[in-house]
């Protein structure tokens, strides 16, 4: 890149020289990505994949993608596993279950669970052991319906990650009770609160019964072992198997208060629930299988190496959940359990995501050259004298200041949710900032937002206009008029990037995503006015990160990728050093650094990608506009919509 653009060019011709080729290019990268997932997400038409929605108990609603093996029919009848992702993830997140089950010629149902994804909120306050965030009233459709006639009934099993996996196991146990008793549980939900627990555990009078089969025959868990619990496991008659990542952040809950499943009680109650009192085990093998899967007293206990949100995409758990269920279901597939091509799909919609992102730019270069928004192109204005030394020691100590504020203030503001947002954070239905982890994340964004532009101002009243910085140069002028026609331009180009990504989703059914970073196609439409409480206070950010950007930190004599890379960095290294402190402590002690906080820092191994870009943006979007805003709009828009679609949100449900 030069240097900077040529003061005279209009800046939409500064900003992007072929806007037409690189708007191909993006299109070329989106079709791509989007086929290529597909071909792999089907298994090159192997499988065909569709999404319903299934009408739950008092109005709520479970959103689903199903995964049929094309050679499965009513005379060759096929297992079916029903796939419940964990905490802040929709049901796209675990397609490397999905795809390597089914291409073992198991069927799969994938939902998203209550409160994420295209799913509705719940009137449980206790939705994971009452409704396993869905996967119950999912199994119960499976095993009554006639449509699914292409399913074996006695092999219905369910697989989860983190508050999935919570949500499989007791499901496990809440169809081990019995038919009658768990009919009678889902009339009882359907009417709403029960009395007391004494009313809905009565059994009928006369002689005991001998228990119905569970609707579950094999369940694999995820991440999560707290559940296995003496009461828990005593009604479970289901094969179970749980892997558990050796470095899992949230293992200082476990009783031994580490993730080494050898000797953890959790794991010895599960495989001992499964073996006569005589053949009790005091050390668990990891990975060997103990009891009969016949009988469905088949325990196993995985130890993948790896973290928590790594877990459902390490190959070594997945060659685990397959060989299990494999097993479980008495299955000799032809494709070995290391035979994996999620990954490839994963690659694929990362292509599509980067081509989507990359679409921004030249689409709305081509905007600013019609009649309509042509008198936003400005020419870029001069940059900020070089820095000398006290302005170089200046530059260097606001730097340092905005990476540390962003490091230490994030976790007091996750604590303060708690009573600004009240309801969310006790997961509760509201229209008051229903997103309860997002919540924290606003609140960040704001108070650094705010301090980062009153550190601006008073950088530039005491020192910047006192050493050549004019407002000229600023790139801050625009009139209110100006303004709404910016809006306007922002709007245009956040629709047409959704309209492109509801068309991969409608023609291919797959998104933009990569791992933790996604632009989801599928939520509820009321996530529209969940927005609008959102964007307007995440502007204080977005705006103050661009005049960081454009108007703070644009020298002349400094290379442009130098330039973005500081800012890039200056933008997510406060962040990325909350993972830092997190994982170093938790391999110098066994325990991370912030323990009741640990899935909020989790949450930023999506956020950091974002923030590392985003400066980019706002300069290219810069040089396109010769001012300060459309950047901060267009990006605002299109990220606080990728982040409030893609975690748990308590919408009221009509």
């Amino acid at each position: 890149m030069s240097n900077r653009p040529s003061i005279s060019a209009p800046a939409a011709e500064a900003g992007i020289r072929h806007p037409w080729g690189l708007l191909s290019i993006s299109l070329g990268l989106v079709l791509a990505g989007s086929l290529g997932a597909w071909a792999f997400k089907t298994d090159f038409g192997r499988v065909d994949v569709m999404g319903f929605t299934l009408p739950t108990q008092n109005g709520q609603w479970v959103a689903a993608d199903l995964f049929k093996p094309v050679s499965a029919s009513d005379k060759h009848r096929v297992p079916l596993v029903v796939v419940c992702p964990g905490f802040e993830r929709s049901k796209e997140t675990l397609d490397s279950y999905s795809i390597e089950l089914a291409r073992r010629g198991m069927a799969v149902i994938t939902i998203d669970p209550y409160a994420q994804g295209a799913s509705s909120a719940s009137n449980q306050r206790r939705s994971a052991s009452l409704e396993g965030y869905g996967v119950i009233p999912m199994v119960e459709y499976v095993a009554g319906t006639p449509n699914l006639n292409y399913v074996d009934k006695t092999r219905i099993g369910a697989a989860g990650y983190s508050a999935g996996g919570n949500a499989v196991i007791q499901a496990a146990s809440f169809f081990g009770r019995g038919g009658a008793r768990a009919s009678r549980r889902a009339r009882n939900r359907a009417a709403g609160p029960v009395a007391s627990d004494a009313a809905t555990n009565a059994e009928p009078a006369g002689p005991p019964r001998t228990p119905a089969p569970s609707r579950l025959a094999a369940v694999f868990a995820g991440g999560y072992v707290l559940s296995l619990t003496d009461q828990v496991l005593a009604t479970v008659r289901s094969n179970v198997a749980i892997d558990y990542a050796t470095w899992d952040e949230g293992s200082f809950r476990n009783v031994n208060r580490n993730a080494d499943l050898r000797t953890a009680p959790e794991a010895l109650r599960l495989v001992n629930s499964g073996l006569a009192k005589d053949a009790a085990v005091t050390e668990v093998g990891i990975g060997r299988m103990y009891g009969d899967a016949a009988a469905r007293t088949l325990r196993v206990a995985f130890n993948t190496p790896d973290i928590h949100p790594m877990l459902p995409y390490d190959r070594e758990s997945i060659a685990h959940l397959v060989g299990y269920f494999s097993t479980a279901f008495g299955l000799q597939p032809a494709i070995g359990p290391w035979n994996q091509t999620w990954l490839v799909k994963e690659a694929f919609t990362l292509v599509a995501l980067v081509g989507g992102l990359l679409f921004l730019v030249p689409f709305a270069a081509l905007l600013l050259r019609t009649p309509a928004f042509r008198r936003l192109a400005h020419p870029v204005p001069p940059p900020l004298p070089p820095l000398r030394a006290g302005g170089r020691i200046l530059f260097w100590a606001t730097f340092a200041f905005s990476a540390l504020l962003a490091c230490f203030v994030f976790m007091p503001m996750v604590r303060a949710t708690a009573w600004v947002f009240p309801a969310a954070s006790a997961a509760r239905q509201t229209w008051w900032f229903p997103e309860r982890i997002n919540n924290a994340v606003l609140l960040w964004a704001v108070v650094n937002g705010s301090i980062g532009l009153v550190v601006f101002w008073l950088t530039y009243r005491l020192h910047g206009r006192k050493h050549g910085v004019t407002r000229e140069m600023l790139g801050l002028g625009a009139s209110v008029r100006e303004l709404a026609l910016t809006l306007a331009l922002s709007l245009v180009v956040f629709g047409a990037f959704y309209l492109l990504l509801f068309a991969s989703y409608g023609l291919f059914h797959t998104d933009f995503r990569f791992l933790f970073v996604s632009a989801a196609a599928s939520f509820p439409r009321d996530m529209l006015l969940v927005a609008l409480e959102y964007i307007p206070l995440f502007f204080v950010f977005y705006i103050g990160n661009s005049i960081r950007v454009n108007s703070a930190s644009r020298f002349a004599g400094q290379r442009e990728w130098v330039s973005l890379l500081v800012m890039g960095l200056g933008n997510s290294v406060g962040l990325a050093l909350i993972l830092a402190i997190q994982y170093v402590s938790l391999a110098a002690t066994g325990t991370v650094h912030w323990t009741n906080e640990w899935l909020y820092a989790n949450l930023l191994f999506g956020i950091v990608p974002m923030m590392f870009v985003l400066p980019y943006y706002n300069r290219y979007f810069f040089r396109l506009t010769g001012r300060v805003y459309l950047g901060p709009m267009v990006t605002c828009l299109v990220f606080i919509m990728m982040l409030i679609t893609s975690n748990v949100c308590y919408i009221p449900i009509r």
